[in-house]
């Protein structure tokens, strides 16, 4: 291994690392808030916008996300839309993340028991209190292994960004492929560069997963009876 051209490209793999890392971040954000509201809408049946939802998750799911970079990136300038390549890579994300994360919180709402609901009435709640304080922290909580995965799932997606001309990890490696065709060690600093990323995250949602399941639904052996 030529230890000097992984000197030299050492920072340029630091710098996508944090471009990759910062565009996840408003990615995966934007798909919780989006998929919450999506999911929301298909949960309780709003009239025209549960259709409308459903079609989006369809449109989505059903996709490849480089081809909707490619209609933000290349498309939209033909109706007079310019997107710069971070903007264009964010909104992907959040794209097919939100349909993906709406079939998680969905999946959680639909967990919990409509008893719930009547209770939490029954004690004078209103019903967005019911669902702030009684149904969405059940929901998240069964949820949280799905959530976990998807946010890993749209963290290894970014390595398709480099198709817009985003310097990300894929975009340095393909360059240093490019240029002196050491693939070895091109790809050995991308995954190391990909596993320092996802295995914290990794670890950390397990950690809330058994805090969260702890504090929402208490100790097992305790509910059983042990």
């Amino acid at each position: 291994m030529d230890w000097s051209i992984v000197e030299q490209y050492l920072p340029l793999y630091q710098k996508a690392f944090l471009l990759t890392l910062h565009i996840a971040f408003w990615g995966i954000l934007g798909s919780f808030l989006l998929g919450l509201i999506v999911s929301i809408i298909r949960h309780y049946r709003i009239p025209v916008l549960a259709q409308v939802a459903t079609a989006y998750i369809e449109l989505s799911r059903n996709t490849p996300l480089l081809i909707q970079l490619f209609f933000l990136y290349f498309g939209l300038p033909r109706i007079g839309i310019v997107l710069s390549s971070e903007v264009c890579a964010t909104l992907g994300l959040v794209f097919l993340g939100g349909s993906y994360m709406a079939e998680s919180f969905r999946s959680g709402l639909e967990a919990v028991s409509q008893t719930q609901h009547e209770i939490g009435l029954a004690i004078g709640l209103t019903p967005f209190q019911v669902f702030r304080y009684v149904v969405l922290p059940q929901a998240t909580a069964v949820a949280l292994p799905s959530f976990s995965a998807n946010v890993i799932f749209l963290i290894k997606e970014t390595s398709v960004f480099s198709a817009v001309a985003l310097a990300d990890l894929m975009y340095v490696a393909k360059d240093l492929i490019g240029l002196y065709y050491e693939t070895d060690i091109a790809l050995a600093m991308l995954v190391i560069a990909y596993l320092i990323m996802l295995l914290p995250i990794s670890l950390v949602f397990s950690w809330i997963e058994r805090r969260l399941r702890h504090a929402v639904f208490g100790n097992p052996s305790t509910l059983s009876g042990k």
